[in-house]
Order: C-alpha cells, then structure tokens, then sequence
C-alpha cells in the first residue's frame, strides 16, 4: 500500500501508526517486547557503606534492553517505510532514539515534525494527525 501521510505516536512499550492514504486511514499497533529500562539494584549509597564492588555490573542488562529497542524501532521503520510524511510524537525519548535510528539509516527525509506530547487514546492520535496533514 502506497502511504502518503503517517502520523506516529510512540514510547518504549508501544506505537500507534495513523496512515492517511487516498483510500482512507488506517491505524495499527506494534507492540514491544521492551521491560522497563533496567536499573541498578544492590544497595544505595544513602543507606550506609556503598563500594562499587557491591553494585553488579548491569551491563549485559543494558546491551539487552537496547537490542530488542532497536529490534522494535525496526518493526516500527519497516511499517512506516513507504510514507511521504511522518509526524513523530510521544511523551517519552522512544520519539528521540528513533529519528536517530532514522537518520543512521538515512530514512529521515519524511519526517515533517517531532512533538512531546502526553499520552493520547487511539482516537485522539489520529486527530492529531487528521488536523497536522489537514493543510498538505
């Protein structure tokens, strides 16, 4: 299907996909297979003695998170690959890491806008995209 204007709301658990195309809208979810961004565990240092060695290396945590981030960023460039516009918006950085993900794969051209936003129900996303695309 040839996409025209895509209207993207995403954060690090989802994203709402609005397309706007001669014969219509359509909306989509892509869903991520992402936790919630790993944190240190052990104990704090305002909790009494605190030595690095006490905190475990979280590493492997991290490169795991961001693999299967870049793993639903790709989902997410592959079902808005073909649009002429994109506006991109969120409440989170998800909006953020994927213009960067973007730009390394020179795909970036499309993207008209990128706006912080709340969250949003499925109805008001496509408002916004309705009313953004409304002057194109």
């Amino acid at each position: 299907m040839s996409t025209n204007k895509v209207g993207l709301w995403i954060d690090h658990r989802k994203a709402i996909i609005v397309s706007i195309t001669e014969k219509g809208e359509e909306i989509r979810e892509i869903t991520s297979d992402v936790e919630k961004q790993p944190r240190r565990s052990g104990d704090s240092p305002l909790k009494g003695t605190y030595e690095p060695v006490q905190v475990p290396a979280d590493d492997s945590r991290q490169r795991a998170f961001t693999g299967s981030l870049n793993i639903y960023y790709d989902e997410v460039i592959a079902s808005i690959g073909s649009a002429k516009s994109i506006l991109i918006f969120g409440p989170s950085t998800a909006k953020d890491e994927l213009n960067e993900r973007l730009k390394e794969k020179n795909l970036d051209s499309p993207i008209v806008g990128i706006e912080t936003v709340d969250k949003m129900t499925d109805h008001q996303i496509a408002a916004k995209t309705r009313q953004h695309f409304a002057g194109f």
